[in-house]
């Protein structure tokens, strides 16, 4: 019996070998163009109007919401600060910032910010933004300082990422002053801690180089000078305003409300983004290791794993081009406590899928489950911030970009 299935197995094998040698070769894929090293994007799927009235979506855990539009024609809306008066402060990446009052935005836009470079549609290779993320100090009420990331201008044509403080006086911003520029760089988010330091993420750059700013999570004092107890401190082969480091690119910061550690969102490349829990002198691996793959296709990593570093708490695969990050601890969204929302700017590669997350943790901060929201709006969503009513605001990262607000029915 085993002779004859030997002699079966040979006589198919010479069969599919003549076969082949005569037929031609089918190829099931497509030859997917390719631009800068990376595959070049779909048209994607159409994106809808913005809805004049608001829009009630039933939800995971039976809380109904309502979805408005607060402001609109924003260009590319980036990101958002909310004043004691009710003011909305919301950077332009095309190096404005802006002001809704009272749920109207302010045609002009606020003075007194500093001059930045911004090039490209957001989303695609090579672009730079202007103006990117925007905080107010903790002591905000005495101090009045309004920090801002964005693209500095150089001379010759460079550019530099540069964190800059202002002072704002109602109407407009004072004393605006440059405090840290990193050695790399062009993408950020800032964060204060609890013990009022400020965490300033970077991407680009070596991000296993100590030395380099780039792929870090540095942290710095209010002032842009060095926190004494910083990890790296003191080391002649590291810069001391290293906090963490192998990380991608950090579009979204959030401190947890009760541990007061940083949360951060990254983007992976082809997949593989990640919400990681940002501890001093920890190294996350990029590029070493990744959950995704490269964008040509194959796998970061042989064995995608973490293995010797620190591992993300939730990652993506496909990815959602994750963005805007925050927790929400207010009373106006009871079944969301303490929830985590993210942006998506798009998801598996094709434009018109982006969307928000909700993701649910257990005790330990164990993921549990996720819900898609606003999923049919189909918009880039750069920045989820909770706002001092209670409700959760976010920016559409789009030409003609808006502020939205979800809150409870009624």
């Amino acid at each position: 019996m085993r002779a004859t299935k030997l002699s079966l197995t040979r006589s198919v094998g010479m069969l599919l070998l003549l076969v082949s040698a005569s037929a031609p070769i089918v190829v099931a894929q497509q030859s997917v163009p390719f631009e800068g090293g990376r595959p070049v994007l779909p048209r994607g799927l159409p994106i809808p109007p913005l809805p004049e009235e608001p829009v009630v979506y039933a939800t995971a855990e039976g809380q109904d919401i309502r979805v408005t539009v607060v402001a609109s024609g924003l260009d590319w809306p980036y990101s958002l600060a909310f004043l004691p008066d009710g003011g909305i402060l919301v950077t332009e990446r095309a190096g404005k910032l802006r002001i809704i009052r009272d749920g109207v935005l302010d045609p002009e836009p606020v003075r007194g910010g500093p001059e930045a470079y911004f090039v490209g549609r957001s989303g695609v290779p090579g672009a730079y933004h202007g103006y990117m993320d925007i905080a107010l100090h903790p002591a905000f009420e005495d101090t009045r300082f309004v920090y801002l990331t964005y693209t500095k201008p150089l001379a010759n044509g460079a550019t530099a990422l540069s964190l800059a403080r202002g002072v704002w006086d109602g109407v407009s911003l004072t004393e605006m002053q440059d405090i840290f520029m990193p050695n790399a760089g062009d993408r950020s988010r800032i964060a204060f801690a609890p013990d009022g330091t400020l965490f300033f993420s970077t991407n680009g750059g070596d991000s296993q180089d100590l030395l380099s700013h780039g792929g870090k999570i540095l942290r710095i004092n209010d002032d842009g000078s060095v926190p004494a107890d910083n990890p790296f401190v003191g080391r002649t082969d590291a810069a001391p305003e290293v906090y963490a480091y192998g990380t991608r690119t950090s579009l979204g910061l959030a401190v947890h409300p009760g541990t007061g550690e940083l949360w951060q969102a990254e983007n992976g490349e082809n997949g593989g983004d990640e919400i990681n829990v940002i501890r001093p002198g920890l190294n996350y691996g990029w590029p070493i290791v990744s959950f995704g793959r490269t964008y040509p296709g194959p796998w970061r990593a042989e064995y995608p794993n973490h293995e010797n570093f620190e591992p993300p708490v939730v990652f993506w695969m496909p990815s959602i081009a994750v963005s805007g990050l925050a927790f929400y601890t207010g009373d106006a969204l009871p079944r969301w406590k303490g929830d985590v929302f993210v942006g998506g700017l798009r998801t598996g590669e094709i434009p018109g899928t982006g969307h928000v997350e909700r993701i649910l943790f257990n005790e330990n901060m164990e993921e549990l489950r996720r819900e898609e929201l606003l999923v049919d709006w189909r918009r880039r969503i750069r920045d989820v911030r909770q706002g001092r009513d209670g409700f959760i605001y976010l920016t559409t990262d789009e030409e003609q970009g808006a502020v939205l607000r979800i809150e409870p029915v009624e």
